[in-house]
């Protein structure tokens, strides 16, 4: 049985991991890159914390030992559910069985200009295009003479409450305060400024109200400038408009406001959900394609507990994997009698805003804490999920260094230099 595996993120992986060396599957795992990533760190690679080889693991390097497993590093251009053909930009790879597993993009909601000059934090490459500009900002900062051209290369603008907007806006905030006064002693960080624009009431809107209330005043503690009940109306690369008719300046805008579904193309006679996620069964069968799967973000399993699909976390995708990969089993077995519904265990959810300070929800028992101890979990936690003890080590040593000395070593600007000393940034 040939099961084509689409993306390599955390439910990809899993299921592949789940089916390695299982007799009479051969599993092909297709990703654009031909590195795992881990997410819910980009925003330590953006803020300098971290290098993107700590929280990045070639995939081939984890399947090494296996025989049933090969990668295939292309992009996914269209899918012929009728033959059974995936066309990508390497060829054309058939498949038994297929699993998207191909996860979420950013969503803009339709906005163009803020498409095409705010930054998103997808992928470890959109976090070091971050780290980068912000340090160019800072070095053009230092020789400008124009007060409202500082302001503007000075300030950072973060679009979303959810827990990557709040980390990120945490992260930044303590740089500010600890780090880059060190680097540019030429420049005043007092009029630095680190905006979070949340368009509801409240940060943190899926977790509790004490989890939200907690991760509010801990941003305050930072400095962070909190904007709620205020929606986007535009970016044009220098200034950030506001429904309400506010303005802020700033060269930076990071935009962590919704994710959509990562749908390859194929699938337009399929009626897509809210948030550009594919409609599947109990078994995380796509309606009405026999042969067709999807878990993770681009998965939408209705249900009376998830009327909308459940969360795109990690957890979810990973539980689906384990679920679907017994599944495939029992189909290789021809046992469809007895394929396993999934069902999701809700294990809580944590968001980290600085050193010392984060929130943990936990739902059975009904349980919430923050500070310290939170903090020490979510760092716990991360460092078992990171692939490769390598990994986990450099990981580790990078936040005890940071936390001891309240400095990063990552702030880098690469350049080539052309033979007419015109200079690319790389």
């Amino acid at each position: 049985m040939k099961v084509v595996i689409a993306g390599g993120g955390f439910g990809g992986l899993r299921l592949a991991r789940k089916l390695n060396n299982k007799k009479g599957i051969d599993v092909i795992l297709i990703d654009q890159y031909n590195y795992h990533q881990f997410q819910p760190l980009f925003y330590q690679v953006a803020t300098a914390g971290l290098d993107a080889s700590n929280i990045s693991f070639p995939l081939r390097k984890v399947f090494q030992k296996s025989r049933n497993i090969r990668i295939r590093m292309a992009i996914i251009q269209r899918i012929d559910t009728t033959e059974k053909m995936i066309h990508t930009d390497i060829g054309e790879i058939s498949y038994d069985y297929l699993v998207l597993a191909t996860g979420a993009g950013t969503n803009f909601f339709g906005n163009v200009e803020l498409e095409a000059n705010a930054f998103s934090m997808k992928s470890t490459v959109e976090a070091l295009q971050i780290r980068h500009r912000m340090m160019e900002n800072l070095e053009l900062a230092v020789t400008t003479t124009d007060p409202q051209t500082l302001n503007r290369l000075m300030n950072i603008v973060v679009v979303g409450g959810g827990p990557t907007g709040v980390e990120v806006s945490g992260a930044l905030a303590e740089m500010k305060h600890y780090v880059l006064p060190k680097d540019y002693p030429e420049l005043d960080f007092r009029k630095m400024n680190i905006f979070l624009v949340e368009g509801s009431s409240k940060v943190l809107g899926a977790m509790s109200d004490k989890s939200s209330d907690q991760a509010l005043k801990y941003l305050h503690q930072l400095g962070v400038t909190l904007l709620t009940n205020s929606q986007v109306e535009g970016y044009d690369g220098n200034e950030l408009r506001l429904q309400d008719g506010k303005t802020i300046a700033a060269s930076t805008v990071i935009w962590a406001a919704g994710i959509k579904g990562n749908i390859p193309g194929g699938f337009e006679s399929v009626t897509v959900q809210r948030g550009n996620r594919l409609k599947v069964n109990e078994f995380n069968q796509v309606n009405n394609m026999q042969n067709i799967f999807a878990i993770g973000d681009v998965a939408a399993m209705i249900s009376a507990d998830y009327p909308n699909g459940h969360p795109q976390v990690a957890p979810v995708a990973m539980q689906q994997a384990d679920t679907l990969s017994l599944n495939l089993l029992k189909i290789k077995e021809n046992s469809f009698a007895t394929l396993e519904a999934f069902n999701y265990k809700d294990k809580g959810a944590m968001a980290t805003v600085g050193r010392n300070l984060a929130v943990v929800d936990i739902p059975k028992p009904k349980w919430h804490f923050g500070g310290f101890f939170a903090w020490l979990i979510w760092m716990a936690l991360h460092l078992m999920l990171i692939l490769g003890v390598k990994n986990r080590l450099f990981v580790f040593l990078n936040w005890v260094y940071n936390y001891l000395t309240y400095d990063q070593s990552l702030r880098l600007i690469f350049r080539e230099f052309n033979r007419d000393n015109s200079t690319r940034n790389i």
